[in-house]
């Protein structure tokens, strides 16, 4: 998702969406602008802005160099949460730490899950921490609870966090390289290229988390259980709206195309065999299915990487309801809106000005909240306010 290359980007034009009717009758989506928090405080590399529990005047930023602050929105001094530098790699762009989610019973479960990058040997992990009722957490003291092999460096994810349903959902990149070399997009005996659903609640026979029994490939032999769903390039962000509980991703694609996808159980979303709407090689569909379109796209002329985003749940504002993405080379900012009649009307709200969005959170004050880089090539950045109408 970080690339470190810049696309040389043109005008905009429309984006497709999988129910496109052609219908120029629908009222446009207004416009929203980013609104600095913490008095401009900057960051190093921010990757992630997230609630920080029952409380609604701070957030929680995660650096993908490795630390975990607590920050409050007045620009007080932030606090050190966690500091996983000797033990992350963020050698290469899509590496480092990545994700951190908050269990959903806090406080009286004081946990964190963590997704990070190691190099020897290089994997991506999944780790528990304790979170200690003052000072930072001891780094020493993580439950590593998955590791999975990456053959390359790059396409690692990734988010981890909790469903409406207490199960933790975790996106996993296709383990690298370019156009999939390997197939794991359509494969189910890897973990590469999928969502995964465990429960952190319990421990399984041979795992420190147990396979909910209604995950879909419970009961396919030679497949992961731990797989919701499939076909997947490299979910770099999902989020779950919060009124309708659908789990809602940007799939960063290959050549050509940017996805927004809904995400379902059991759905096989097509890659490597499709990229977005349309067939990417000759490649076969995993046996017995069909691929689930993306909701909407767009191509190399808008951006390079989609920043996947956040449903605005505000009640009487123009935007509720609507799905806010972003691209990490173009900085654009889109909205995505289905009517009820079915169709999908996905409009930019926000034009892109140099800023690379590099992720969506919500505050426990309910607000969108948006990390984003100063500049293309800059390790410093700032989070940020969406004001909508």
């Amino acid at each position: 998702m970080l690339t470190s290359l810049m696309c040389t980007l043109i005008a905009s034009i429309s984006i497709a969406t999988a129910q496109d009717t052609g219908d120029t009758t629908t009222t446009p989506l207004p416009k929203v602008r980013l609104e600095p928090v913490m008095n401009g405080r900057m960051f190093r590399e921010p990757i992630q802005v997230l609630e920080w529990p029952g409380d609604t005047k701070s957030l929680t930023i995660v650096e993908r160099s490795g630390r975990v602050y607590r920050a409050p929105l007045d620009g007080g001094e932030p606090t050190l949460l966690l500091d996983t530098r000797k033990l992350i790699t963020d050698r290469n762009s899509e590496e480092g730490l990545l994700s951190l989610a908050f269990h959903p019973n806090w406080p009286e479960q004081r946990e964190c899950f963590v997704w990070y990058s190691t190099r020897k040997p290089r994997q991506t992990v999944l780790s528990r921490f304790k979170v200690p009722e003052s000072g930072p957490i001891d780094v020493t003291s993580g439950e590593v609870l998955l590791a999975i092999d990456q053959p390359y460096w790059n396409h690692n994810g990734g988010t981890v966090l909790f469903g409406p349903d207490g199960m933790l959902y975790v996106s996993v990149g296709d383990g690298g390289s370019a156009n999939d070399p390997q197939g794991h997009g359509q494969r189910l005996d890897t973990l590469l290229g999928t969502v995964l659903r465990l429960d952190v609640s319990k421990v399984g026979d041979d795992t420190p988390y147990a396979i909910p029994t209604d995950n879909p490939f419970v009961d396919t032999e030679g497949a992961r259980p731990e797989i919701w769903a499939y076909g997947l390039r490299n979910i770099w962000r999902m989020s779950f709206d919060p009124e309708t509980g659908e789990l809602w991703a940007g799939d960063v694609g290959q050549n050509k195309w940017e996805e927004v996808d809904l995400i379902v159980r059991g759905g096989n979303y097509g890659w490597n065999a499709r990229e977005g709407m349309h067939d990417f090689r000759p490649k076969k569909l995993h046996e017995g299915s069909t691929p689930i379109e993306p909701i909407a796209e767009y191509g190399r002329d808008l951006g390079g990487s989609i920043t996947g985003g956040e449903v605005i749940r505000q009640d009487g504002a123009a935007l509720d309801g609507v799905y806010l993405y972003a691209d990490y080379m173009s900085g654009r900012m889109w909205g995505l809106k289905r009517h009820t009649d079915g169709t999908v009307q996905a409009e930019e709200i926000l034009r892109g000005r140099n800023r690379p969005v590099s992720s969506f959170g919500r505050g426990d004050d309910g607000h969108v909240y948006v990390a984003a880089f100063d500049a293309p090539y800059t390790s410093q950045g700032k989070i940020y306010r969406v004001i909508a109408p």
